[in-house]
């Protein structure tokens, strides 16, 4: 089945693309992309003839096959039935409607009887999403942020700071030191115990190495001292431990070197261990009450972060038991058994450098709010956070601009320029875009950006006609500027600023890169691929390919598939 699904969408592929680009102007309020599952559908389903249509095939398409392979029932509901109107007037006035067909006029007359049971069948399926999504959220822990979703996507901008000023602060951070001093201790080859890892003798050594102290206890040792394993896994999360062979484990190598000189290596070490945060979660000797806490830290962190970065002890206390006992009906059990619940959440993260205790107030450290957000992005939860302006680097600053809306970008660089001589943004932002050749639109925005700043970009411009991929740009700006002895602009800089701009397009999807493409009249095109196939650009071999399946003038596409194989010949 799989085979032909995919012959059946390989041949339906271009007349879908020239119904998108049909649909831009003659049905705007439709979504054309909803028509593909219909049609794929109808295809392998009721006609192998692209452009027979049936009211019976129609009906039975969209009640009976439609139910079950569609992905997205909210979006059918709303406008399946009108993109499917749009696709077969589109192939009545282009005469792919054949002779066979039932007409146009019976066609969606049978679209508006179906109407109101095709969306009762998409709401039944929406019901089963949101009762799934319940169960889903019936398991969840303090830990799950998508309850916060909604107000951590509308928090203003958040700047983090440098990576230099993080990396300071990490390298001070306790438990990272006990962890490092813990894995000194286990050395290279300590075997492990059969029932605990440790015997009662190495607990103590352990402990006094870490400078925790040994539990008055009638019990198993092992049982009874939480935090030391805390910081065990810790080492192990860090990669300071690593297993050994048989039931051994070892030190690694450069354990002893932290802290690292390096900032990044810095930055990732602490990151490897960020998420020990579930390590500062109250542990009761009773499971069930264990779990009714679990996750208390992470959403310690984020109704801090939800605060501005700080909150008042006593109210975020009283909060976070509310939260506790609505999330579980042991929460209030659980709560009272601990005693002071934060108080190991509390020392957990401000020995992990993310918290500091005021009095009574609790703040974020700037680690912490880094740490916050990672895990809310690791979450794949929406949130505004930024490199603070003065440490952004150019490189940087044209990812995120590419990112924002035209207005923010805007602002984004006006305010990063503003701590800038010109010359050096220009030179610092062309040292950017030079940092990966394949990245055209990087390129692009850097070379747009410059060309603003005018004669103060000249020495920046001059340096990038050493860079192939900027050369083209820097040649054409040199000589819009008039500088004397600069370089004029080849056929073959043309080409690599056309192979840039099919590069961004093509990135934007397969509409929008045919929609590119159709602008170019196809003589014209026919001539570019005689030559560019020559350009040494990182993407010429892949975007030749994509000419040559989605162009719709068949001489096009045959005039692609010469120049990629004439392409691919070359670069062998």
């Amino acid at each position: 089945m799989t085979d032909r699904i995919e012959v059946a969408a390989t041949e339906l592929r271009p007349l879908l693309e020239e119904f998108i680009l049909w649909a831009r102007t003659n049905a705007p309020d439709s979504d054309p992309e909803l028509v593909g599952p219909a049609a794929l559908w109808h295809r392998l389903a009721f006609s192998p003839d692209l452009g027979t249509w049936k009211r019976a095939d129609l009906r039975d398409l969209l009640l009976d096959r439609m139910p079950e392979v569609v992905d997205d029932p909210d979006a059918a509901a709303d406008g399946m039935l009108p993109a499917v109107d749009a696709y077969l007037t589109f192939l009545a006035q282009t005469g792919r409607l054949t002779a066979g067909s039932d007409g146009l006029d019976d066609l969606r007359a049978e679209l508006d009887d179906v109407e109101d049971r095709f969306v009762e069948l998409m709401e039944d399926l929406i019901d089963d999403v949101d009762e799934d999504e319940d169960d889903d959220d019936d398991v969840g822990d303090l830990g799950d942020l998508e309850p916060f979703a909604d107000e951590l996507a509308a928090l203003p901008t958040i700047r983090l700071r440098p990576d230099s000023e993080l990396a300071a602060a990490a390298r001070g951070v306790p438990l990272i030191a006990k962890a490092r001093d813990l894995a000194l201790w286990v050395g290279s080859g300590r075997r492990m115990g059969d029932d605990t890892l440790l015997s009662d003798a190495e607990i103590e050594e352990a402990l006094a190495t870490v400078g925790l102290p040994r539990p008055e206890t009638s019990g198993p040792l092992a049982e009874s001292v939480p935090q030391l394993w805390n910081v065990w896994n810790l080492a192990v999360d860090l990669e300071f431990l690593e297993p050994g062979e048989g039931n051994t484990v070892a030190v690694q190598d450069d354990t002893s070197e932290w802290p690292f000189d390096d900032d990044e290596d810095v930055l990732d070490a602490w990151m490897l261990g960020l998420h020990s945060v579930d390590y500062g979660d109250p542990e009761p000797s009773d499971d069930d009450l264990a779990m009714a806490l679990a996750g208390l830290t992470r959403n310690l962190l984020v109704r801090l972060l939800l605060g501005g970065g700080s909150r008042a002890l006593p109210e975020l206390r009283e909060e976070l038991a509310e939260a506790v006992a609505d999330n579980d009906e042991l929460g209030g059990d659980a709560w009272a058994a601990t005693g002071d619940p934060l108080a190991p959440v509390l020392d957990w993260l401000t020995g992990y450098g993310m918290v500091e205790l005021d009095g009574d107030t609790l703040r974020l450290t700037a680690l912490g709010t880094e740490g916050v957000v990672h895990l809310v992005d690791d979450s794949d939860i929406e949130i505004d956070a930024r490199p603070a302006i003065e440490s952004m680097s150019a490189h940087e600053l044209l990812v995120l601009s590419a990112e924002l809306p035209e207005e923010e970008a805007d602002a984004e660089l006006a305010a990063w320029m503003r701590l800038r001589e010109p010359a050096k943004a220009a030179e610092e932002l062309l040292q950017a875009a030079a940092e990966d050749e394949a990245d055209a639109l990087i390129r692009v925005q850097a070379a747009s950006v410059v060309g603003t700043l005018g004669a103060d970009a000249v020495p920046a411009w001059q340096a990038a006609l050493k860079e192939p991929s900027l050369r083209p740009y820097a040649a054409t700006h040199l000589s819009q500027l008039g500088v004397e002895g600069a370089p004029q602009p080849t056929e073959d800089d043309t080409y690599w600023l056309i192979l840039d701009m099919w590069t961004i397009s093509a990135g934007l999807g397969r509409a929008e890169f045919v929609g590119s493409l159709r602008d170019i009249d196809p003589e014209m095109i026919n001539n570019l691929l005689e030559v560019i196939w020559k350009i040494p650009h990182a993407h010429v071999e892949e975007l030749l390919d994509r000419i040559s399946q989605v162009h719709p003038d068949k001489q096009v596409a045959k005039a692609a598939r010469r120049a990629l194989f004439k392409a691919r010949s070359a670069s062998q």
